[in-house]
């Protein structure tokens, strides 16, 4: 019976990074799906500032138009089609830790701060062995990059984000 040798995955396999290395490609591919979009000044999300003057006195006042909108709370992360057979031969540590990273996500930031412990909790792994084999997974497949130190770390905003990546 012959018996494939599978090298395990270890962190130290990966480089560390002081900057996205996500970035370059990131920007590239934004930038050719992006459109222009154009609102009348009624649909806008910014203020409208009206200055009217009474012709009697020659007093000016001013007003302002604010439009209300509604939000939905809820955490989110965007994930981009194009790229998510990057997750298609991932393990269950990967996808869990993958959950957990989603968890520490802010709005239109590529980097998070990593707590093993919160990651331990989250995923219910008693040990950090799955956790780094998971993080070894997710750099390998270039969903996340190693940051300047073991707390943070970049997310590729080809394959997940928070926000528009466009601004």
């Amino acid at each position: 019976m012959f018996m494939e040798n599978k090298k395990v995955l270890k962190l130290t396999d990966f480089q560390k990074n002081e900057e996205n290395p996500f970035m370059k490609q990131a920007i590239e591919g934004i930038e050719n799906h992006v459109v222009k979009k154009y609102k009348s000044s009624t649909g806008s999300d910014k203020k409208a500032v009206v200055a009217v003057a009474d012709t009697d006195t020659g007093e000016v006042f001013k007003t302002s138009f604010i439009r209300q909108i509604e939000v939905d709370e809820e955490q989110f992360a965007k994930l981009y089609l194009a790229n998510f057979a990057a997750f298609f031969n991932l393990s269950q540590s990967a996808i869990r830790v993958f959950g957990y990273i989603l968890t520490c996500m802010k709005p239109k930031n590529d980097m998070i701060i990593f707590d093993r412990r919160k990651c331990l909790e989250y995923t219910q792994y008693k040990s950090d062995k799955a956790i780094y084999k998971g993080l070894a997974e997710l750099v390998q497949s270039e969903i996340i990059a190693r940051g300047p130190n073991e707390y943070n770390w970049f997310i590729n905003p080809l394959i997940v984000f928070n926000g528009d990546r466009v601004s």
